[in-house]
């Protein structure tokens, strides 16, 4: 494959990535910029719709980038080559690695989710979470547990904000990520049987009290103000994570990383260690 070079900083293509560090671009483009060779690699194993690869001579430096190099180059993919300076000015991260990659977003819905047939399923219901960390390691935390899909709701920061990206270590192509504008989400999951069990500091029942049979989605709320009120009123339980020390609550990560491994508790066997 032709590989193009770009040198100005003037090009289209440059100025476009850089337009792509804007939510609203984003949104009206529906493409993403994912950077390093890892989160890269994980886009190519996992079926990411990528659009074209941006890469320095400085990725024959990094460890496994001439591999990544040479696996894009072997397929049907548009690669642009820039000076090392050049890239270091359109990248996010501090030490970049010499290569990125403008993705499309997948349009996933509800009702477009391909969901098994008797099968116990696990959602994770994001209300507003705003910290890049937490969002992008609740991500990976829910992959980790196989979850089937994670449901954020509006006013939720964007999962395709290049901090969300790096969190997920590659975890965002391996789920489904819906982001609702409204509350359909709360009907959907209700007519599927999901119970839905919110993290909650005004409750004594703590998430040990209850059993997570069947299907279970965990709702974790802002880091500031918790569940909004009508999502809280149609959840099915109500649990509290006990402070034992004298810190007044867990991180929105940390929460939902210990509420997502319970709720997955009864699956997990001796035998998978």
């Amino acid at each position: 494959m032709r590989i193009r070079s770009i040198s100005s900083e003037n090009n289209a293509i440059i100025k476009y990535i850089k337009s792509l560090r804007f939510k609203k671009q984003r949104t009206k483009n529906l493409q993403f910029v994912i950077e390093g060779v890892r989160i890269i690699d994980e886009c190519l194993k996992h079926n990411g719709d990528i659009e074209y690869i941006i890469y320095s001579k400085d990725l024959h430096t990094v460890q496994h980038g001439t591999d990544l190099l040479d696996e894009v180059c072997e397929k049907d993919y548009v690669i642009y080559e820039v000076p090392g300076q050049l890239f270091n000015k359109i990248a996010a991260t501090e030490n970049p690695q010499g290569i990125m990659a403008v993705a499309n977003m997948r349009n996933i819905t509800l009702e477009s989710l391909e969901l098994e047939d008797d099968k116990e399923l696990l959602f994770v219901v994001l209300d507003r979470i705003q910290d890049p960390g937490n969002m992008g390691t609740i991500i990976r935390t829910s992959e980790g547990a196989k979850a089937d899909a994670i449901i954020l709701t509006k006013g939720s920061v964007d999962p395709y904000n290049d901090k969300v990206l790096r969190a997920t270590m590659g975890a965002i192509f391996h789920l489904p990520i819906i982001q609702c504008k409204d509350d359909a989400w709360i009907e959907y999951l209700k007519e599927k049987n999901v119970r839905l069990i919110a993290a909650d500091l005004n409750t004594d029942k703590t998430y040990v009290d209850i059993d997570y049979d069947g299907s279970i989605g965990i709702i974790i709320g802002n880091e500031a103000n918790g569940i909004d009120e009508k999502i809280l009123y149609n959840a099915d339980e109500k649990v509290i994570i006990p402070i034992l020390g004298k810190i007044e609550s867990l991180n929105a990560a940390m929460a939902a990383g210990i509420l997502i491994y319970k709720a997955i508790e009864k699956n997990i066997k001796s035998e998978h260690f």
